[in-house]
């Protein structure tokens, strides 16, 4: 399967609850949940997800010999490219009437993946 640079994708199975896997290994040391060892549920700290994307979608994905492991395919830049692009933003960074919206695009210049998403609270999140 090896080339040299692949990234493999293992298919982990279905997700897992985190406190059915707390309970699991309280049980399997021979306590009892929430009696030997309490399990408090705090929530999401901020900049923490419930999911976790380990591929975008321009990365697509070929299969292998074995039916749980896939191959990316990495989105193809150069160093100068990268270079470029760094080098652009800097200069926009360094004037002083920059704004949010100009640095939102030049952003989206520099990862295409990236999008921003509204909270209920009107704070924006940024992807």
């Amino acid at each position: 399967m090896l080339n040299g640079g692949e990234i493999f994708v293992l298919d982990m199975g279905e997700p897992v609850k985190i406190y059915d896997l707390a309970v699991s290994l309280i049980k399997l040391s021979g306590l009892t949940p929430n009696e030997d060892i309490q399990i408090e549920i705090t929530g999401l700290r901020p900049g923490e997800k419930l999911y976790e994307e380990l591929l975008m979608g321009e990365e697509g994905l070929q299969k292998t010999a074995h039916n749980k492991i896939f191959v990316a395919e990495p989105l193809n830049i150069t160093m100068e490219e990268i270079k470029q692009k760094l080098d652009k933003c800097n200069i926009l960074l360094d004037k002083e009437n920059t704004n949010l919206e100009d640095v939102k695009i030049m952003l989206k210049d520099i990862v295409p993946t990236y999008h921003e998403t509204e909270k209920n609270d009107n704070s924006i999140i940024n992807n």
